[in-house]
């Protein structure tokens, strides 16, 4: 009988977790997910292991796993949030991926893959490019950069198998209506005003099933090890272009522009060169924006209403 290879989930609880472990659960891998709290029901999985653990502490990681043999660890966990403390950034990001380095440099993985951010590149020159120097701009960006360097040098001089991707705006079912697209179709579902910016702001957004299968594909490649690669759909659309969109499905959007202020130092533009990740592991976006808003709308559909407006 085969036996079943098992993947972590740090932050399985999370959006991108979530996400993740239910594609991993129908690809037959054995699933645990590591978090510092349960999961919300609705992203609750019947056949994942959920361990609760806060993993900037070695000690308490190191007795939670210890009598675990794992494949494959994916890091997704820690704060989405930027205006979280220097702190709290500082111990979710860094000082985390340090202690699972240090845990498991020695426990034979398959692949490590950690979930890095297109806030590494700041002022970086756009599109952002994996060879471009990175200049983050916020505490957000300067950890999960710190973490990057610090996972890619362990690659170099112990040869962990460690994999950066770097996503870009993700959106889909699932995901916490504190992010752009479900606050969006939250307003235009339930009929409710929205607060915006100018919406003259472009973006890269990609659906989190092209997200995840880039995390497959990199588990899989030999070629991944010790690479960087950025994961977005590679080319922009205007925040006013999938208001409109929204609009059009729903037949309903009441927005407020100007209501939110341009962050200081945010860029009206900004999207990755995802022709390395295509070069490498043989990747590419498959769902287009068009297609992924019907899809993200009818789960939020299905989510207020049954399905029908």
């Amino acid at each position: 009988m085969k036996i079943k290879k098992k993947i972590l989930i740090i932050g399985g609880t999370g959006f991108i977790g979530s996400n993740l472990a239910e594609k991993c659960i129908k690809k037959n891998l054995t699933v645990f997910s590591l978090s510092k709290s349960k999961p919300k029901k609705i992203r609750k999985i019947k056949s994942v292991k959920y361990l609760l653990c806060n993993f900037n502490n070695y000690s308490n990681l190191e007795k939670k796993l210890i009598k675990f043999k794992f494949d494959y660890v994916v890091n997704c966990g820690g704060y989405v949030e930027q205006n979280k403390s220097k702190k709290k950034l500082y111990n979710m990001h860094y000082k985390g991926s340090v202690n699972l380095y240090n845990f498991f440099k020695d426990k034979n993985l398959k692949a490590f893959i950690q979930i890095g951010s297109s806030s590494e590149y700041g002022d970086s020159d756009i599109p952002n490019k994996e060879e471009n120097l990175c200049k983050p701009n916020d505490s957000y960006g300067i950890y999960k950069y710190k973490s990057t360097k610090f996972l890619i040098d362990k690659y170099k001089k112990k040869n962990f198998p460690i994999t950066v991707l770097r996503f870009y705006q993700l959106y889909g079912p699932m995901q916490d209506f504190n992010r752009f697209i479900p606050q969006l179709i939250k307003a235009s579902i339930c009929k409710e005003k929205f607060s915006t910016s100018k919406g003259k702001q472009y973006r890269d957004f990609l659906h989190i099933n092209d997200a995840i299968i880039a995390i497959f594909k990199s588990i899989k490649s030999a070629k991944s090890k010790g690479e960087i690669f950025n994961i977005g759909l590679g080319k922009t659309i205007q925040l006013k272009k999938i208001l409109a969109l929204v609009k059009k499905k729903n037949k309903y959007l009441d927005p407020v522009y100007g209501k939110i202020k341009i962050r200081r130092g945010e860029k009206m533009l900004l999207f990755p060169s995802i022709k390395k990740a295509k070069k490498f592991i043989n990747w590419s976006p498959k769902i287009s924006i068009e297609k992924g808003i019907n899809l993200t709308n009818q789960y939020y559909l299905n989510l207020f209403c049954g399905g029908n407006l």
